[in-house]
């Protein structure tokens, strides 16, 4: 747990120099393609000393550079063949600096997938003086319980969500205030750490530095959840390809993170299985034809498949859009179902507003956001990722909400346990588990 605390923080000094360059990669690492902006700050933004970022203040930084290749060796968000893995980032990441006409050195990366598991944390202490000072905002969050996470697992993000002083609760950053008595709620996710030592290892191989890690259901919420959502309570559901990744939000913080290992390649591999088609074709019919409501029209329209088996009865085939939509529908509805089951795990009907939000490349299967109310049970709508300087069109989709988010991530990143200096002599009886040497090793 040291080790990882020290890890992150060391990364956080390292994003911040790149910054301060001006300069820094974004890194989608998907399990159908992998994404990379190329980012230039200039510096007109106060830097991280403002507290805790507001995302109306972009004009920190512009995208100078975006490319994207298909994804290889990845496997429901997680890397599966390095060799492969490290191919692809190396092509997205040449590809982009091609773009920008200049040289990245610090990546900070996101992936799905690695079974995410969310923990609500408390501490209090008496604060030291009249007034909250950082050191007493650090031994509160030090004095938080964190729980047995079990062996292999590393803790990837720890935020404040919330501080109470004496009796006044919902106070964002408590630094200044007068009172005795200081409280404090965290939110912890944790994450398989094979994932996150492959992916450090794949970046370290590529020749780039590792600035920063997040989770794609954390930053797609943050691209796509409009600032009332992210106050009032929202839920972001997040379908990529080889996972779904489910985060809520509330009064702008992540208050929980899931993930769901089905996504829209389980949907192509229902339909090349079912259709007996190659994969290639049968994503290619998935986008042209797909949907999950079938009409009367949906019987007679016909969609011609050719292949190349050498059976001339094989090859030119027809089938219905009906047939092709009784393929798709029940692998989506078993997918909003295990969505759900994440949803009422975390009590997501007990928050005073039940928005959902889809996005994700999936999500633009036709009709699916009212087969997703249908089942979800809450107001849904489609989200896109908001807009940000300099990015171009064909990177503007809902496919592209975890890599947009990545870049408000990077320039506006939420106030983290690794962010104050905890006391010295909180280190040594907080051995929660034993410590992970990944750090020492990859670094």
């Amino acid at each position: 747990m040291f080790e990882l605390y020290e890890s992150q923080r060391a990364m956080r000094n390292m994003r911040k120099a790149a910054m301060q360059r001006g300069v820094v990669a974004v890194l989608d690492v998907g399990s159908s393609k992998i994404a990379c902006l190329v980012l230039r700050f200039d510096g007109s933004d106060q830097g991280e000393d403002s507290g805790v970022g507001s995302l109306a203040g972009q004009a920190g930084f512009r995208v100078i550079g975006a490319a994207t290749t298909r994804s290889r060796g990845v496997r429901f968000g997680e890397i599966a063949a390095m060799n492969e893995t490290e191919r692809a980032i190396r092509t997205a990441v040449q590809a982009a600096q091609k773009m920008a006409g200049i040289r990245v050195d610090h990546v900070i990366a996101c992936f799905s997938g690695a079974e995410p598991r969310s923990y609500g944390l408390d501490g209090h202490v008496s604060v030291d003086g009249s007034t909250v000072t950082e050191q007493d905002v650090a031994r509160v969050l030090s004095a938080c319980d964190v729980p047995e996470v079990g062996h292999g697992r590393e803790v990837m993000h720890a935020q404040p969500v919330n501080f109470a002083l004496d009796h006044r609760s919902g106070l964002s950053d408590p630094r200044g205030q007068i009172g005795r008595e200081l409280t404090c709620d965290m939110h912890m996710l944790t994450v398989n750490a094979q994932a996150i030592q492959n992916l450090a290892h794949c970046v370290k191989r590529c020749d780039l530095e590792l600035a920063g890690i997040a989770s794609s259901a954390y930053v797609s919420g943050v691209a796509a959840l409009v600032e009332d959502e992210q106050e009032l309570g929202a839920a972001c559901i997040d379908m990529g390809g080889g996972a779904t990744g489910v985060s809520i939000f509330m009064k702008k913080h992540m208050i929980y993170g899931d993930a769901v290992p089905m996504g829209g390649d389980h949907v192509t591999g229902d339909i090349s299985m079912g259709l007996q088609i190659p994969m290639a074709m049968a994503e290619r019919i998935k986008t042209f034809y797909g949907g999950v409501h079938a009409t009367g029209m949906d019987d007679r329209e016909m969609i011609e498949i050719s292949g190349d088996t050498g059976d001339w009865h094989h090859d030119r085939r027809q089938v219905s859009r009906a047939e092709l939509i009784g393929i798709m529908r029940p692998r989506v509805e078993e997918i909003l179902e295990e969505v759900r089951a994440c949803l009422d795990a975390a009590g997501f009907e007990h928050l005073p507003s039940q928005q959902i939000v889809l996005t994700g490349a999936a999500s633009q299967i036709p009709g699916l956001d009212g087969l997703a109310s249908r089942i979800l049970g809450s107001q849904v709508r489609l989200g896109r990722p908001m807009r940000v300087h300099g990015l171009p069109q064909a990177a503007t989709g809902p496919g592209f909400a975890s890599a947009v988010g990545m870049c408000l991530f990077a320039a506006h990143p939420q106030d983290e346990w690794w962010d104050f200096e905890i006391p010295v002599e909180r280190y040594p009886a907080r051995s929660l588990m034993r410590a992970v040497k990944w750090f020492r090793e990859n670094w």
